[in-house]
């Protein structure tokens, strides 16, 4: 049984002050769980600092980017090679550095080939707009950011790493409106489908899949218990300590339901 993994994505939120009071009410709040991996995402001047604070037993780290070059001249940069003795994840690919920053495909292709070559877990983010939707271009969006992403990747590379759908049309940055299971679950079942046939069924088996959309406390149960969904990206509800850990009860007691029945 995969790991369920529940992202924190603090976005361009925080200050290193701030940051610690929120980690130090979050493990206030959490109890070490077996089976369901924390991850905290703050802005990378917040991410030293706090890596001698968190209780390893029940959080890691994550950077929110990097650059795919290890060094060189590249002003304001920092790259994977700087964060792995800090992160254990690394956010790549979302669509606020898609849409505002201009990541192409092969750009978040190469951060992704960078972090894994520095031994970064990539938590690769796909996901189309409204318009793509509604002009039924889902498919082919998730096809190429995954068939794009992962092509310089070998196939135990490929099944250590995290892919986060996070369709554009239900973040709150654009809109917000709620993703049904269903829809959820479809994706969920394309992406993994994808791998397949580019990497076999045992690999399609053990990646990890989330997904990442206005995730909240009141409504996290319902997308956690999607089928072949293996966790949550949270934005918004990740600065609230206590929408957070309703969130990593809600996997908690999905997790333990379903051991129960297995």
């Amino acid at each position: 049984m995969r790991k369920t993994l529940l992202v924190a994505n603090w976005k361009m939120h925080l200050n290193t002050s701030q940051a610690s009071m929120l980690v130090h009410r979050l493990q206030e709040r959490t109890r070490i769980q077996r089976g369901i991996e924390i991850v905290l995402a703050p802005s990378l001047l917040t991410l030293q600092p706090l890596s001698m604070q968190i209780d390893r037993r029940k959080f890691r780290l994550a950077a929110q980017n990097a650059f795919y070059k290890d060094e060189g001249a590249f002003t304001g940069e920092v790259s994977f090679s700087m964060l792995r003795d800090l992160v254990h994840y690394v956010i790549v690919g979302h669509s606020e550095r898609r849409i505002y920053f201009g990541e192409t495909l092969e750009m978040i292709r190469d951060k992704v080939a960078a972090a894994v070559r520095n031994e970064i877990t990539p938590i690769l983010c796909v996901g189309e707009t409204q318009q793509e939707r509604k002009e039924g271009h889902t498919r082919q969006v998730l096809h190429d950011q995954v068939t794009t992403a992962l092509s310089n990747l070998t196939s135990n590379e490929v099944a250590d790493m995290v892919i986060a759908y996070e369709p554009v049309w239900a973040i709150s940055t654009f809109g917000g409106e709620l993703a049904k299971p269903a829809q959820i679950a479809e994706a969920i079942a394309f992406i993994r489908h994808q791998i397949e046939q580019l990497y076999g069924a045992k690999v399609a088996a053990a990646v990890r899949v989330l997904y990442g959309g206005s995730v909240d406390e009141t409504i996290a149960g319902g997308y956690l218990a999607v089928e072949g969904c293996d966790g949550a990206l949270v934005g918004g509800a990740s600065l609230n300590p206590y929408k957070f850990a309703g969130i990593i009860d809600a996997a908690y007691r999905l997790r333990h339901e379903t051991e129960q029945e297995g």
